[in-house]
């Protein structure tokens, strides 16, 4: 699977693509998987440069063919948090009503867990139902990094 890296203000972040589209995306300390192939296709630069553009506070919305692999019901998940608009958050509980499931908070934090593509899917605009941040793959810090990017505290 052809695969970059982009050294950004959070860390290396690998990206890489699958059949045509973004399968993951991969956070400083993520294991690389065994068939990455160092290599850069036109939508792995595409990706870079909406990344930068992110992260330079100009982009606010991705428009990259996403293929994340996952249960239905994670995709369903990820989906929903495609919907979050750049700089609100929604509560698990909220993403758990929204495809269906009002009582699985539970499962969606772990779907969210599970996100094999990190900001892209924008799993960091999750946060408990009493309005505190709680895990992220990256850590706290880099979830509270990205909120604060999009104007949030």
């Amino acid at each position: 699977m052809p695969m970059c890296f982009y050294e950004s203000k959070i860390g290396r972040i690998g990206i890489a693509e699958k059949d045509g589209s973004i399968s993951n995306v991969y956070i400083s300390g993520d294991k690389l998987p065994e068939d990455a192939q160092l290599g850069e296709t036109h939508l792995l630069k595409e990706a870079v440069r909406q990344l930068k553009s992110y992260f330079a506070g100009e982009l606010k919305e991705f428009t990259l063919p996403l293929k994340p692999e996952g249960t239905e019901f994670m995709k369903k998940v990820w989906s929903a948090l495609c919907e979050i608009p750049y700089g609100k958050t929604v509560s698990y509980k909220e993403i758990a009503e929204k495809v269906g499931v009002p009582k699985g908070a539970r499962a969606v934090g772990i779907a969210n867990n599970r996100n094999p593509i990190p900001i892209f899917i924008p799993c960091h605009r999750v946060i408990g139902a009493d309005g505190s941040l709680t895990g992220y793959g990256g850590g706290l810090d880099m979830k509270k990094y990205l909120l604060e990017l999009e104007g949030l505290e």
